[in-house]
């Protein structure tokens, strides 16, 4: 699938860019967050997940990135990505099933060899946060400029605010 999972507005002023694992418990506390700050926008937050699985470290966070795209190519990311960071200390192969299954996907196409052909994908987001200089998880861009700092809602709202008003000068507030 060419085009990477967001959810917002296409046409919102301020793009979000996380590289994410999904094994990475930084990234699944970050979660909640991100997902609100497009909530509470009003249209002003994009928020694109690009893959960039720790395997050194996260035995089971390319199985699950592979899961998340085939759930993508049915339109299901989110909600993939949801239970992914809901349960992630169960990732194995039986569990990514198990929640295909509850999504109503065919748990055949999540591991194993059908899932494979989503690897180029992963390979292509891991890839680009190398050339981005991303060197763990979470790190997120907001209009291609890195976040610095923790990814938590007060601090991700100020940020957004900062770009917004340099994207246009009428924005003064977030929500």
């Amino acid at each position: 699938m060419g085009e990477r999972p967001s959810r917002g507005d296409p046409a919102a002023p301020v793009v979000l860019v996380e590289y994410g694992d999904f094994q990475c418990p930084y990234c699944a506390q970050a979660a909640p967050a991100l997902h609100e700050l497009v909530e509470v926008s009003g249209g002003l937050v994009r928020h694109e997940f690009r893959h960039f699985p720790v395997f050194q470290i996260h035995p089971y966070a390319l199985t699950a990135a592979l899961a998340a795209e085939a759930a993508h190519a049915h339109e299901m990311f989110w909600p993939m990505h949801d239970l992914l960071f809901a349960q992630q200390d169960r990732l194995k192969d039986v569990d990514l099933r198990m929640r295909a299954e509850r999504l109503g996907l065919d748990p055949d196409l999540v591991v194993g060899d059908p899932a494979q052909p989503y690897g180029d994908a992963v390979e292509a987001d891991y890839e680009r946060g190398v050339a981005e200089g991303v060197r763990g998880t979470p790190t997120i861009f907001i209009n291609g400029q890195p976040f610095r700092g923790r990814p938590e809602l007060p601090a991700l709202r100020r940020a957004v605010v900062v770009a917004a008003a340099a994207a246009d000068p009428s924005v003064r507030r977030l929500g």
